[in-house]
């Protein structure tokens, strides 16, 4: 177990402005016995990348089949609503708890008008139903939150001078971190360091040498329905099969509060580019989104009202083994990652910032047990491998 450190670091620098390194910018701020306000380097805008353009979606025990991933959302979760309560979130950024269904959408719409399944929300097309659906989750057990909103006022609420630039190497003195450079602006002074930059993190040879991070491009699509004021807090996951032999497809239809509707669901492996402002939506991902919504709502059909809001795609940082990536990387004291939470970003950053915040401070993180989550786990897998 790691010893307390003898003086907590007095200079923290978060790099990234996503959901993680705004969480982290939080909790450091809000430290009981050490609050700490750190600086955020961002290279384009807070939220400009995942963090802004996910579903927001929140599940209490859809990770209880691994249980260190089921601590950490667990304990997110909770985060959640103490967060939500502290900072009014509800109005800040539209925290709610939902009613999440399953539905099998058909491959072809019936022949015959179907009737209405008693589960099936009001705005739901009854056609939109194969079977009869399934109850995933109840407002104690799921919620969501308008994710680029939430960071944003996570991030305001930190205090956190914001610094717009690109971060180019962290520097690094006789094993201890000293500061970030920051291209056009020179190094940054630190005591500790946090890499919170989803796909982007993996950009850095310090972070390259110990483990591999990847992108798995999702896309979305935003509308505003004809009559906003129907669309109950369902959230549905759905089962489509496009036609006879085709891939299935799980796509994801989130009503959000500001009446707006969030779908996504097409996703693929694919390198990230280096400037998150230059990813666009591939044409034919976003028609069959389209296609999806119209078949659940006609309130969703765009030939019949609804507003197209975006239209839009994002990477979501992923990991050999599935796990995401939170601790000091091993080498290098003082320099920390948070990194690899995938499709869980959203539910997960707040217990990732808070355990970060513990770590740096205090030496040990005690919301969440992090050992799982270490870094150096790779070093043994690399090492087996010869590499």
């Amino acid at each position: 177990m790691a010893s307390s450190p003898a003086q907590p670091p007095r200079r923290v620098v978060v790099c990234g402005g996503g959901v993680v390194g705004a969480c982290t910018a939080y909790f450091l701020s809000t430290h009981a016995a050490s609050p700490t306000v750190p600086t955020l380097v961002e290279k384009s805008a807070p939220a400009c990348a995942a963090s802004g353009k996910a579903g927001g979606f929140l599940a209490l025990d859809w990770s209880d089949s691994t249980p260190s991933l089921s601590a950490l959302a667990r304990a997110s979760f909770a985060l959640h609503g103490r967060l939500a309560a502290a900072l009014d979130g509800a109005t800040a950024y539209g925290f709610r708890p939902v009613n999440t269904l399953s539905i099998c959408l058909p491959s072809q719409p019936p022949a015959e008008p179907a009737s209405p399944h008693p589960l099936l929300p009001s705005w739901v097309d009854p056609s939109a139903s194969a079977a009869p659906p399934r109850v995933l989750g109840i407002p104690d057990t799921t919620a969501q939150v308008h994710p680029g909103l939430f960071t944003k006022a996570v991030l305001a609420a930190s205090g956190a001078e914001v610094v717009i630039g690109e971060v180019e190497r962290v520097v690094v003195h006789e094993g201890r971190v000293v500061g970030v450079d920051v291209k056009g602006r020179g190094v940054v002074e630190a005591d500790a360091v946090v890499l919170a930059l989803g796909p982007w993190s993996g950009r850095f040879e310090l972070v390259k040498e110990v483990f591999d991070v990847s992108g798995l491009k999702a896309h979305s699509i935003v509308l505003r329905p004809r009559n906003p004021d129907k669309i109950t807090p369902h959230c549905l996951f759905l089962s489509y099969q496009p036609e006879p032999g085709a891939k299935m497809l799980d796509p994801e239809v989130y009503p959000r509060p500001t009446g707006e509707v969030y779908i996504c669901g097409m996703s693929k492996d694919e390198d990230v580019p280096d400037d998150p402002a230059t990813i666009v939506g591939e044409p034919d991902s976003i028609a069959m989104l389209h296609k999806i919504a119209g078949r659940v709502s006609s309130q969703l059909k765009t030939g019949e009202g609804a507003e197209v809001v975006a239209e839009q795609a994002c990477y979501l940082p992923c990991t050999n083994d599935g796990l995401p990536v939170i601790g000091e990387m091993p080498g290098v004291k003082g320099c920390y990652v948070a990194t690899g939470h995938s499709c869980w970003g959203i539910l997960n950053a707040p217990a990732t910032g808070a355990a970060l915040s513990e770590l740096i401070l205090d030496g040990q993180a005690k919301i969440v047990d992090l050992a799982p989550f270490s870094p150096a786990r790779f070093l043994k897998k690399k090492s087996r491998r010869g590499v």
